[in-house]
């Protein structure tokens, strides 16, 4: 009979506790509806399950997207120097702009808010997502959103992005569009600017495949096209690294290690471009956008003509896991360039020296530039055959920054590898 009334009680308590959880996420769900610049209750935090889209309380902080570097007992515990996974990235090309003049992880933006330096005329919330590192603006409404600090393109630059969708099958198109505005208070007038180029993307349901297409209008006359791309968010836990490069008129659009467009006469050669704007053309039924990591560069990498005349390059195209030295795969175009110079020229010689920013510890920081630049090596001779005799390495840590430690543009500048003749 003891037996009986303890299982009893213990249904009993599992249902108050069911009800009681039941009610935390109802709450967050609410949280997530108000307007995005109403401040939300700090006891209920928006951590995203990418799985299932739904709203869970944080049981921990999640650190933003910086170099803050743990100790090299925690790092360097199963680390690869040049994980397989960059062999995926085998035909990417991309290869950012030298500096960087923009870099955006909503680190500095309260979780529940709608980012400070942004405008828009609808609404969208910073939220952290489950397993992923930093902040990401989830977008679930239809509207405009545009980040009000980026007020000038240049001929040449690059921008890049992740883009993670939870239910492809269940939202509608976000567009994204490099346009002239001519008022910034005002980026719902987009659509009707002389000089844009726009590209779309639209999950569907099959496979997990998207439908993208792309628009184009110089001095007032439009053109459209379109393509299927296959292999977008069938991973609904994964972001897409989204990656735009702009050389004059011409144009490079990349999802992931795919090339999706490559345009010769894409955009205009006299428009003043100014703006990057995003368009959710509708809501979709419980499924959500998450964007973080912008990281919009200028200037045209030139590798040989820096290491012939300047015998140095510095680039900040080989990426990071955060707190490791694990070699990001879409850096592949940026070791591709520095290999064929070396391929070129066999002759030289290269000391590898990594940097960090100025988060964490001096000591930290350090040690994991030295095996940043060491797993740059090891993926220089495994993935490109070049000889390890012919490159050293270093790591300066923190200690020869190269820009300010105080904005994330400058945190993002001094995060970077060296190419140095010896």
């Amino acid at each position: 009979m003891k037996k009986i009334i303890l299982a009893i009680f213990l249904i009993g308590l599992t249902h108050f506790a069911n009800a009681q959880l039941k009610g935390i996420l109802d709450k967050a769900k609410q949280k997530t509806s108000k307007k995005a610049n109403e401040k939300v209750d700090k006891t209920i935090d928006k951590t995203i399950d990418p799985s299932t889209g739904k709203t869970e309380k944080e049981t921990s902080e999640t650190n933003d997207a910086s170099d803050t570097a743990k100790p090299a007992t925690d790092t360097a515990k199963n680390e690869k120097a040049a994980p397989a996974s960059i062999k995926a990235y085998s035909k990417y090309d991309f290869v950012p702009g030298e500096k960087i003049v923009v870099f955006e992880d909503f680190a500095q933006d309260a979780v529940g808010d709608f980012p400070d330096k942004w405008n828009t005329n609808s609404s969208a919330e910073i939220v952290t997502i489950e397993g992923k590192q930093g902040h990401w603006l989830m977008i679930n409404r239809q509207g405009v959103l545009m980040p009000e600090f980026i007020d000038s393109l240049a001929d040449n630059f690059t921008f890049e992005f992740d883009l993670l969708c939870d239910n492809p099958g269940g939202v509608w198109a976000l567009y994204t569009s490099i346009v002239t505005l001519a008022d910034h208070n005002h980026p719902e007038s987009w659509q009707s600017a002389d000089s844009r180029f726009t590209f779309t993307i639209a999950p569907q349901t099959v496979v997990g495949n998207s439908v993208s297409s792309i628009e184009r209008t110089k001095d007032g006359v439009g053109e459209a096209s379109s393509t299927t791309n296959t292999k977008q968010f069938s991973d609904k836990t994964n972001p897409v690294h989204i990656a735009v490069w702009r050389q004059k008129e011409r144009v490079r659009v990349y999802f992931n290690e795919e090339k999706v467009w490559d345009l010769p006469r894409a955009m205009s050669k006299d428009a003043k471009y100014n703006s990057i704007v995003y368009w959710l053309q509708g809501p979709g039924q419980n499924a959500n956008y998450f964007m973080s990591n912008l990281r919009l560069a200028v200037g045209a990498p030139d590798t040989r003509n820096k290491m012939l005349t300047q015998n140095k390059w510095v680039t900040h195209g080989i990426l990071f896991d955060v707190n490791s030295a694990n070699i990001k795969p879409e850096s592949y175009g940026t070791m591709k360039e520095m290999a064929s110079v070396l391929k070129e020229f066999p002759d030289l010689k290269v000391k590898i020296v990594g940097h960090t920013d100025a988060d964490g510890k001096d000591a930290d920081n350090l040690d994991l530039s030295k095996r940043r630049a060491a797993s740059v090596k090891a993926a220089l001779a495994k993935e490109f055959g070049i000889d390890e005799s012919r490159m050293e390495t270093d790591g300066k840590g923190e200690s020869e920054p190269i820009d300010k430690n105080d904005t994330p543009a400058g945190k993002a500048n001094n995060r970077r590898v060296e190419f140095i003749k010896i």
